[in-house]
């Protein structure tokens, strides 16, 4: 059996999402597959994890009994050995809501990732919806009790066209959005050479005394008018509104003031600040400008965007 799933790229209300703000986001053209099939060896999860070159970048056997599921092996490596424990987590949490699956049977489980596991794309959001699929077990239930987060990734990883998600009171509001912008040409994205933890940005926007619900309305709001924008100008006029409210919320510089304050277009954080992807706005010779400052992992709208 195989499935597939999207990464994800969160476009507006980073961290205010949490909070009820209705975000916009992209599903990617790069995501993860899930090969499974029966093995012939009873009781026993063989898994291995490929990277986007087709190396293994992580690999393991499980053991299934009576009661859940348990590494079988045992490495000296920390993260190797976060990694272990976090998958037992996962699988646990599985087992727990369909147990009779996996008794007396077992299985051989492949990962493969098409983009490079540093970029944030979803790694874990595309495994999380992978597995659902593959048990057919509600995957919001199984971030909640896993990774935790706002799930606007899951939503991103089942749909192959633009999202808006919404958090309120039961499950989320995710919906179909009509983004698609007639100034993509003009759109590109660009990899800040570093992964930024999502888990410790959300503590740091959580930290903040700010004004919450006036921030979740400018940002909806924000939302609304972004999807609905037709010229750049007024593009860039929202992006550049939406980072300063944000850096205000999370008492953190706008990424264009801290690393490219010599930039003419806007630049727009996405996800978590300081790390992984960026848009930007401009030609040819804007992207020119990134490369001349050693940041290569460029992707213009359409070549990254489904």
């Amino acid at each position: 059996m195989n499935f597939k799933s999207n990464g994800k790229i969160l476009l507006t209300a980073e961290y205010a999402v949490l909070d009820g703000a209705k975000a916009l986001a992209l599903p990617t053209k790069f995501g993860q597959s899930m090969e499974v099939s029966l093995s012939g060896s009873p009781g026993i999860i063989q898994w291995k994890s490929l990277d986007a070159n087709g190396n293994t970048w992580f690999e393991t056997r499980m053991q299934i009994s009576e009661n859940g599921i348990l590494s079988a092996a045992h490495s000296a490596d920390k993260e190797e050995k976060k990694l272990v424990e976090r998958l037992e987590q996962i699988l646990n949490h599985c087992f727990d809501k369909k147990p009779g699956f996996f008794h007396g049977k077992g299985f051989t489980i492949t990962t493969r990732l098409d983009f490079d596991r540093s970029w944030g794309l979803g790694t874990s959001s595309t495994l999380i919806n992978n597995l659902a699929q593959w048990l057919e077990i509600d995957a919001f239930d199984l971030l909640a009790n896993t990774f935790g987060g706002s799930g606007y990734d899951l939503a991103a990883a089942a749909n192959d066209q633009p999202i808006t998600y919404q958090l309120g009171t039961g499950k989320p509001a995710v919906f179909k959005a009509d983004f698609n912008p007639p100034f993509q040409d003009e759109l590109f994205f660009v990899y800040l050479n570093r992964k930024q933890n999502s888990r410790q940005a959300i503590a740091r926007y959580k930290a903040q005394e700010s004004e919450i619900q006036k921030l979740v309305e400018k940002i909806s709001g924000l939302t609304e008018q972004i999807m609905q924008c037709e010229d750049l100008p007024t593009f860039e006029l929202l992006l550049n509104t939406h980072e300063a409210l944000i850096s205000q919320a999370i008492a953190l510089p706008q990424v264009k003031n801290e690393l490219f304050p010599d930039f003419p277009g806007s630049i727009k954080s996405l996800g978590g600040w300081g790390g992984d992807f960026v848009l930007a706005t401009g030609n040819e010779q804007a992207e020119n400008y990134f490369r001349n400052k050693n940041y290569h992992t460029i992707f213009r709208y359409q070549d990254l965007i489904l």
